[in-house]
């Protein structure tokens, strides 16, 4: 592809999403940042998560992991079902009853000001752990397979993402990102679509015979009997379950996207609706991934170290300029989607939770604005350094264990609400941030000796419920005698 053709892209693509911007600014307050004055609408910020939610994580790994995996991965995305289900009849009424900017609110009018700052904190970490992680695995395709022929450094491009991010995000937060959220969603399964459609053309092969191919290469694989393999049908359908309930309703970058519709009913229909679509959405990155293996099978494409590899090579370097460009502005959607909500998310959860500043008195709308602006800052220029970390770090392993380190910081919020919502118990709250401490260290220790211990058990996703079971067990040693 041609460098002067991937930059004019690049720069068409970043126009779109600053007029998007520059149209949802208009009469923008410290409402519309932190929930869109409560008027999206519904459908758009359904049609919007997909993007949020997929990130460049799924855009690149999901695709390559089908030669090992097959598509069990569905199984996972099937449990997902069951988890928005919780989240649109739990967790959403609540959240709309008690009129919440920030989720982790709950924590403090339930528990008390330990346990509070612990939910909050928990999220800021996992957040900017898990996606700086997100981040930087886009971007450093892009720098491996464009920027690199440019002779421009991995900190300049990385640079650049933060600093176009932080320009279009800043002033309008949710009100902006919802709608941005749309145009990240229709590049990145236009990208899909299309890839799959050039692969058809160059084996030769109808839709119909590519799908044959795939059963017959044994691709289409759904379900592991297997108990002892991590991808066991029942732990993925939990795990994606739990995982769902926790990583979109406890998080407050997903929450506050549902948070910003209109009212409780159209929060419900979008996460059902969103939820519903994620099937065939991911079973159509899945099937990209087949067709993909079927066509590195033909042409010999070489993966060198990670199958993460297989859709990038294919797309940049062997299916023409029309795969490469809308491969690469999928990836750029996939590197904006991974960041904007999350400065948005990680800027209301400090502005709220740990400055209060909806609840200090003589904080106008224009004091307000202010501090949010420089925290919002803040977070931009630490994300940018993490991300930049990873890439001096230049160890996948290292990097990957603390991507899955981030995970394990998401079971103590599930205990603490799960906890919540089905007792009526009073804790001694000064001690919740010790159960929420030991619990992913108990979790962790348990991980990695289960073969030994539990007769060659391998856990996989679902160490998330038990990280969650050891903080509700935590929990009840903490019980006092009075109830809520």
């Amino acid at each position: 592809m041609s460098p002067i053709l991937i930059l004019l892209s690049f720069l068409i693509y970043t126009s779109l999403v600053f007029l998007i911007s520059r149209l949802t600014l208009r009469k923008a307050n410290n409402e519309s940042y932190f929930l869109g004055n409560r008027n999206s609408p519904w459908y758009v910020v359904a049609y919007g998560m997909i993007g949020a939610s997929l990130s460049g994580v799924t855009f690149m790994s999901v695709p390559g992991l089908v030669q090992a995996e097959q598509f069990s991965y569905m199984v996972l995305v099937m449990g997902y079902v069951g988890g928005y289900a919780v989240i649109a009849g739990v967790l959403l009424p609540l959240y709309y009853k008690m009129n919440l900017t920030s989720i982790y609110t709950y924590l403090e009018k339930r528990f008390g000001f330990s346990s509070y700052k612990t939910g909050s904190l928990y999220f800021i970490v996992s957040r900017l752990i898990g996606s700086s992680f997100r981040m930087f695995l886009v971007v450093n395709v892009l720098q491996l397979f464009v920027f690199d022929n440019w002779g421009i450094p991995f900190w300049l491009t990385v640079s650049l993402f933060m600093i176009l991010i932080l320009l279009y995000s800043f002033k309008g937060g949710i009100k902006t990102i919802v709608w941005t959220d749309t145009l990240q969603t229709t590049f990145m399964i236009t990208a899909v679509i299309i890839t799959i459609f050039i692969v058809s053309k160059e084996l030769n092969l109808g839709l119909g015979e590519l799908l044959a191919t795939a059963k017959g290469e044994g691709y289409t694989r759904l379900f592991v009997t297997d108990i002892n393999d991590p991808r066991f049908f029942l732990k993925q359908f939990f795990a994606g379950m739990f995982i769902t309930i926790v990583m979109t309703g406890l998080d407050q970058d997903m929450m506050q996207k549902n948070l910003s519709c209109r009212n409780l009913r159209d929060a419900q229909k979008n996460v059902l609706t969103f939820g519903a679509i994620l099937i065939p959405v991911n079973l159509l990155f899945l099937f990209l991934g087949a067709v993909l293996w079927i066509y590195a099978g033909e042409v010999g494409i070489e993966i060198v170290q990670t199958s993460d590899e297989l859709f990038p090579s294919a797309a940049l370097e062997h299916l023409g300029v029309l795969a490469g460009l809308t491969f690469f502005l999928g990836l750029v959607s996939a590197a904006y989607s991974s960041a904007d909500g999350t400065l948005t998310a990680l800027t209301t959860t400090f502005c709220i939770d740990f400055l209060g500043l909806k609840r200090k008195p003589g904080m106008t709308e224009r004091k307000i604005r202010r501090i949010r602006y420089q925290v919002h800052i803040a977070f931009s220029f630490l994300v940018m350094l993490i991300i930049i970390g990873y890439g001096f770090i230049n160890d996948e392993a290292l990097i990957s264990k603390l991507f899955t380190i981030a995970g394990y910081t998401y079971g103590p919020l599930l205990g603490l609400y799960f906890f919540g919502l089905y007792t009526r118990w009073q804790v001694f709250d000064r001690w919740v941030p010790l159960v929420a401490i030991m619990s992913p260290i108990l979790s962790y220790l348990l991980s990695i000796s289960s073969q030994r211990l539990l007769w060659g058990y391998v856990f996989g996703f679902e160490i998330l419920i038990v990280n969650g079971f050891i903080t509700f067990l935590g929990l009840l040693l903490l019980v006092r005698r009075k109830q809520i």
